[in-house]
């Protein structure tokens, strides 16, 4: 489990910890919180959040790095072909070997060029489907514990207002017998 997301279950169990430990409201199941100190908490949360997307950010701008960097290849391989074709057009003797040397060097710029493209956008594929998969992984599991807390808030004020309803039960028959 990497640091951040330690620290977004800490702040998430902090906040729990806030929810459980305030004043409660009689009757109500209601509960009275420092609002400047929840605001503080999901403010914590909300700037460990965007680590993630820079991570994503930095993997696109590393594949526009690379794509680029295997254009300037190309274009310098072709540049450095069309040089080495004009200098052997000059020597009419190897005017037909320059060509066919050309035409394979070319395509051999061409093949490493295409190869570089392919692998870097296979690799930065590879690494935004392994950053989603970790996003979504969080994701649930921060659902699963906002969940797990709202289902046992859910039941404490189940448990309270039953309590209450028994106690208010009581002091009406006790009102009633005082006749």
């Amino acid at each position: 489990m990497s640091k951040i997301e330690v620290n977004i279950i800490e702040l998430l169990e902090y906040l729990q910890d806030i929810v459980e430990s305030s004043a409660k409201v009689p009757i109500t199941g209601k509960v009275v919180m420092d609002k400047k100190e929840i605001l503080e908490v999901v403010d914590q949360i909300i700037n460990y959040l965007p680590d993630e997307f820079k991570k994503a950010q930095w993997v696109m701008n590393e594949r526009e790095r690379i794509l680029g960097e295997a254009q300037k290849e190309y274009e310098a391989v072709k540049k450095q072909t069309m040089e080495m074709i004009k200098k052997q057009v000059e020597n009419h003797d190897i005017v037909k070997e320059a060509g066919i040397k050309a035409q394979e060097i070319i395509a051999s710029a061409q093949r490493e060029a295409k190869a570089i493209r392919l692998g870097a956008r296979d690799y930065a594929d590879e690494v935004l489907c392994q950053l989603e998969k970790e996003i979504d992984n969080k994701t649930n599991e921060c659902l699963k514990l906002i969940k797990t807390d709202v289902e046992k808030f859910a039941v404490e004020l189940s448990e309270n207002l039953n309590k209450a309803s028994a106690t208010i039960r009581e002091n009406v028959k006790e009102l009633r017998s005082m006749k």
